[in-house]
């Protein structure tokens, strides 16, 4: 290629004055083109680790493409692995980022992929933003692993807080009753929200623990109504919850009945009453930008949670190598101290490198879909 002082000196040895004026310009701009730094994309590698075989492919499949979208989108090259869910896949995922030589990586579902890889990214200096893994442990232990994450999915305890701080601010007038199905979920929902009450100097005016799976419920509505109770927290399925609501207007009884997320199931036989409320996330369609509907049409993939959540990590992971460009300040720090501006709003996280604040709503449904009240 002639460089740009050879192009001036070979044409102003045959050119006319004039010519020579234009070809002193040209050049001087094919020169200033030249000292741009190369494109984002040919410099910058960002790594996708998802589920892409087994049970949950689907879900890994709408995570990697709404997470190629954003890296492609920004020019940058995306590197996309199959961590499979599983501890082997996590190492095996873990080693071809490395081989890539990946400048951060994004992506995980599960708690045994990502706990494989971690040690290794860590030891490359890769830093790692999760949108699907919620265990508490992966962030809590981090002081002692040294563990290079950040999560943007909500901790798996954050349901609980929320369902908690919400209800209690809301019941606190209110003759309530906490109830569950037994289960972990359903006794660690409602064992939370009854502490929280306490701590508030409040007090139920029932508690029980059902029986789950069961055709119907009217034995616990019937104990409800005689406890006097006008509000109920469920701690279990849609379907009992939804069975719950069916017989409590069975017998003529208003009640209002909570749960938490797992209303977003699909349902069974029963539908929910009108009027029940969910602590829960909000849809995509609720959460996201109109911009990101737009780009992700051209995938051909419904743009479900799954790909909103890949989409944001991968937004997340681009502006701080940006950055980090710009500064040369070290990834980990601009993780650790930035807020981010994604498709799903503005995510910064604390000193574990958890999201800050609580993404849980509450909602109520109208008969056919669930609607934000607060």
């Amino acid at each position: 290629m002639i460089t740009d002082r050879r192009l001036i000196s070979t044409v102003t040895e045959i050119a006319t004055p004039v010519q020579r004026f234009t070809a002193i310009i040209l050049a001087t701009l094919i020169a200033g083109c030249n000292l741009v730094p190369p494109a984002f994309g040919q410099q910058t590698a960002i790594g996708i680790a998802a589920p892409l075989t087994g049970s949950f492919a689907r879900l890994g499949e709408q995570m990697q493409a709404g997470a190629e979208k954003a890296i492609t989108n920004a020019g940058a090259l995306p590197v996309t692995v199959d961590d499979n869910c599983s501890a082997e896949g996590g190492k095996d995922a873990a080693e071809k980022l490395i081989a890539a030589k990946v400048t951060i990586a994004t992506g995980f579902l599960c708690i045994e992929a990502i706990e494989a890889a971690l040690p290794l990214l860590t030891n490359a200096g890769i830093p790692v933003i999760t949108p699907g893994v919620r265990a508490g442990s992966l962030t809590d232990r981090r002081s002692k692993t040294g563990w290079l994450v950040f999560r943007t999915a909500p901790r798996a305890d954050a349901e609980r807080e929320a369902v908690s701080a919400i209800l209690t601010r809301a019941w606190a007038d209110k003759l309530f009753a906490i109830v569950d199905d037994g289960t972990i979920y359903g006794r660690e929902l409602a064992e939370s929200f009854r502490l929280a009450v306490e701590n508030a100097g409040l007090e139920p005016v029932f508690t029980d623990t059902y029986r789950p799976q069961f055709d119907n419920q009217i034995g616990l509505a019937n104990r409800l109504k005689r406890a006097g109770a006008t509000h109920v927290l469920a701690g279990g399925n849609l379907d009992d919850i939804a069975i719950l609501g069916r017989d409590a207007a069975k017998i003529d009884y208003p009640l209002t009945i909570a749960g938490g997320e797992a209303l977003r199931d699909e349902p069974g036989d029963v539908t929910l009453a009108p009027g029940t409320l969910m602590i829960g996330l909000p849809e995509p369609k609720d959460a996201a930008t109109a911009s990101f509907f737009q780009m992700v049409e051209e995938t051909g993939i419904t743009a479900g949670r799954h790909m909103l959540d890949g989409f944001v990590a991968a937004e997340i992971a681009l502006g701080a190598v940006k950055l980090h460009q710009q500064t040369e300040t070290a990834l980990i720090d601009l993780l650790s101290s930035e807020t981010f501006a994604t498709a799903g709003g503005e995510v910064s996280f604390d000193a574990k490198g958890d999201r800050t604040g609580n993404p849980y709503r509450l909602f109520r449904y109208d008969g056919e879909t669930f609607t934000a009240i607060r």
